[in-house]
Formats: structure tokens, sequence, C-alpha cells
């Protein structure tokens, strides 16, 4: 296949990127000059992006190589960052500039304990590969307050063959599955709440549930826990406990996971459907799905306002609305290891100690309007 060669120096890539999330249109006299400049922002910021597919796939054959050997069963993916995720990143950081970004290009292996995890990374540390190791931040040794855990390895690609591409770096994430179970858990809830919750944005109890679960996690493997959490397991488990029973957690990710799988359904996937509305009632164990084309942006709004109107007054009861890109998003992030959030709760019923998986299974009711 042609692989996408970088065509902008990085001052034009920078230019693009602060356009992207910062660009001034009061500073545009001529609307046409504005759009200009915008659509070519985009296309620097895509090429700039696209630019990474090879070296990825370089990281990506070797990390497999590494890896299987040590996990037979071990997951390996890859991606290359969404436009919107860059927007949202650059938009957190202003000082960041586009050519700065280490992760457009990352991928990932999973592993089936912490001593396989270490064992790998300390592999690639111990390996004479001609990249460069640009920076290694172990979260499982020094876990991030958002309860993260897992290591990243940045690397700069480096090749006497592929020269157009040195520099470029690419970035490795080696981590357990309990740590993908909680990530995965993170992801999918943030995706239907509409919250950050793995950039630390959103509702403070979910994030405070979710930075208890990773500490639970961590005790189970025997590493240090999430920081501000509590030392003792007893106490940790305690207030865990309370946050499960206070936002009933045992339903909502039930339903959650519920959903998440229905639209992952080849039903669901054909078809001109864009959006997604999403009724949740996790007291009657019950999703409701139904799907709006592109042009059916207003009368998915619609239908989202009157929906949400309706469910007010109904306790518990949720109404969320995704587009295609959003859980594309997560297919790509977790391939076969999709957003069964009942996975998730299961490892919390064990560090809690108490059953909080679901004891039935949630009724899913499709109306499925598909074009």
């Amino acid at each position: 296949m042609a692989w996408v060669v970088p065509q902008f120096n990085k001052r034009s890539v920078n230019w693009a990127g602060e356009m992207l999330v910062r660009g001034d249109y009061s500073r545009y006299i001529d609307k046409n000059e504005y759009l200009s400049d915008y659509l070519r922002a985009l296309d620097i910021v895509n090429n700039w992006r696209s630019s990474h597919s090879f070296p990825l796939n370089t990281f990506t054959v070797g990390l497999k190589r590494r890896a299987k050997p040590a996990d037979s069963q071990c997951l390996i993916a890859q991606r290359i960052k969404r436009m919107s995720s860059i927007e949202q990143k650059l938009t957190r950081f202003p000082t960041m500039t586009l050519s700065q970004m280490q992760d457009l290009g990352g991928c990932r292996a999973v592993m089936a304990s912490v001593h396989l995890a270490k064992s790998l990374v300390k592999e690639y540390e111990e390996s004479d590969i001609k990249h460069t190791l640009h920076q290694c931040d172990d979260y499982i040794a020094t876990p991030k307050s958002s309860g993260y855990r897992g290591i990243h390895l940045i690397y700069r690609y480096n090749s006497d063959r592929k020269t157009t591409y040195n520099s470029l770096k690419v970035e490795m994430q080696i981590r357990t599955h309990l740590q993908h179970a909680w990530a995965t858990a993170v992801e999918t809830v943030g995706t239907l709440q509409r919250q950050a919750l793995k950039s630390s944005q959103g509702d403070t109890k979910l994030l405070r549930f979710f930075a208890l679960a990773s500490t639970a996690f961590a005790f189970r493997e025997n590493t240090q826990p999430v920081p501000n959490t509590p030392g003792s397991y007893k106490e940790m488990a305690a207030e865990l406990r309370s946050l499960v029973r206070e936002l009933d957690l045992v339903n909502r990710l039930g339903a959650y996971g519920q959903a998440m799988r229905l639209l992952a359904s080849p039903q669901a996937s054909k078809g001109d459907a864009h959006y997604f509305l999403i009724e949740l009632n996790p007291a009657q164990h019950s999703v409701e799905v139904t799907t709006f084309k592109l042009s059916e942006s207003k009368d998915a709004a619609a239908k989202y306002l009157e929906v949400e109107q309706k469910m007010k007054d109904s306790t518990g009861s949720e109404a969320v609305l995704v587009s295609v890109e959003s859980l594309d998003t997560i297919r790509k992030a977790y391939p076969n290891y999709f957003l069964d959030a009942h996975v998730f709760m299961k490892l919390v019923s064990q560090a809690t100690g108490r059953d909080t998986a679901p004891r039935r299974p949630v009724n899913v009711s499709k109306q499925l309007r598909l074009f």
C-alpha cells in the first residue's frame, strides 16, 4: 500500500493546529478567506496525523513479535488519533503545539499480569532497536489521580531506509487486563454520559468511583494505590460500596454495557445510521435505541429534547444522543473486548466483597429505524 508522507514543515503543522482550535474568526475581514485557511489547516493536520501510519505499523508489528511469545492471549491494537480528539487535547493543553503531540499514532499491548507487562517494558528498554526512546511514563508505579494505570513508552522513529518518517513519535501503551477493564468502563461511561472522565472532567462522584475502583484493582495486583484514595483495603471497599449504591451503578453500568453491545451489532451498523438516541431505564432493566441519518440531525436533536423532558420525573432514567464517530472510537480502541460493563462490575464486586453484578440481564428493546 502507499503510505502517506509528511508534506509540511513543523511551522505549518503548528499553525494548522492553532487554526483548528483557536482560529480567531474576528481577525478575518473576508469570510471566504477564513474558510479557505480553515480548510487548508484541516488538510495539513490530516496529512500530519496520517503520516504517522507507517511508523505506527512498524511499532505494532514489533510489539506483537515481542508480546506474543510471553503471553499468547495478549491483546494488540493500534489507532491513529481522531481529529476531534486532537482538537480536545490541544484545547486542554493550550501551550502544546501539534508537532509536540506524542500520541498521534498509538499502539497497545494488554498483558495477563503486571509481571508480564513490566517484563515487556524491560525487554524494550534493553533492546538494540534503532528507534530512540523519548520518554517512559510508568503509571503503574505512580498512578494518575484519575485512576489511570499502565506504562507508556514514547519512541521517535529512526530508520536508515525510511528517513522520511524519522523523528515522528509513536506511543506504546502496555497494561494488564484489570487496567484495561477499568479503561474500557471509563471510556464507555464517558461516551454515554458525554463527560471527559478519562481527562478527570465530569461528575465528581463518578470520578471518585473510578479512582477507588482503580485502587481496588491495584490492591489485587499488589501495586501502588491511586493518590488520595484510602491506603486501607477495608476503608476503600466501604467507600466503594457506598458509591455503588448511591449511584445505582449496578443497573446503570449493566444498561450501558447492553446498549453498547446492541450498537456494536451488525444490524445497528448497517444502513445510513449516524446518530443513536439511547433511552436507558436501569430500574426497569430496559434499553431503547433509535437511529437517525446524518441529514436528520435536527430531528435527532428534537427527539432527544422530547425524550429528556419525558424522563425528567423518572428517577435514574437517562437519554443519550451519540454519533457514529464516538462509537467507532471505542470500537477501535477496544477491539474484541467490546464494552461489557458486566466484566468491570464483576471485578468491582470481587473487590468490595459484595454482589454488585447484575442479577438479571437487561431487556433491550430495539427501535432501530435503519434506512
